[in-house]
Order: C-alpha cells, then structure tokens, then sequence
C-alpha cells in the first residue's frame, strides 16, 4: 500500500493522522500542501479544489480530507 498525506506546517488534525498511522505502524510520505505550489497542485487534483488538509491518498485513489469525527481540517 502506499499512503499520502498532504500537510500544512502546524495543522493539529494533520499531527493526528501522522500520529494514527504512526501508531497503526504504517508508512505514509508526508507533504506540506502549504509551501510547495506543485503538491498543493496536485493535492487539489486529487481532492477536486477542496484545500482542507490533512488530504489522504492512498494507492493514487483519494480517500478523504480532514481528519475526526466528523473530519476537521
């Protein structure tokens, strides 16, 4: 599985859902969608223009933005 998490420096719903995949004992590569133009471009694309972070892809397929219940971000 691959696994994308999409950031912005100082999110704390981004610092849970590193914690929770942390804590599951799974990979993920972390980008920060706030500071580099080119994956927040790409963010974008995946998400369908919707800015909220943290934005989960997983095996190239969007899964979801924000993170709780209900998702916050």
């Amino acid at each position: 599985m691959s696994l994308v998490i999409y950031t912005k420096p100082g999110c704390p719903y981004c610092q849970q859902a590193r914690d929770h995949y942390n804590a599951a004992g799974i990979a993920f590569t972390d980008y920060d969608a706030q500071t580099d133009r080119s994956r927040r471009a790409e963010m974008l694309a995946f998400s369908g223009g919707d800015p909220t972070v943290p934005c989960i892809v997983e095996d190239g397929k969007y899964k979801g933005s924000g993170w709780g219940d209900p998702p916050r971000g």
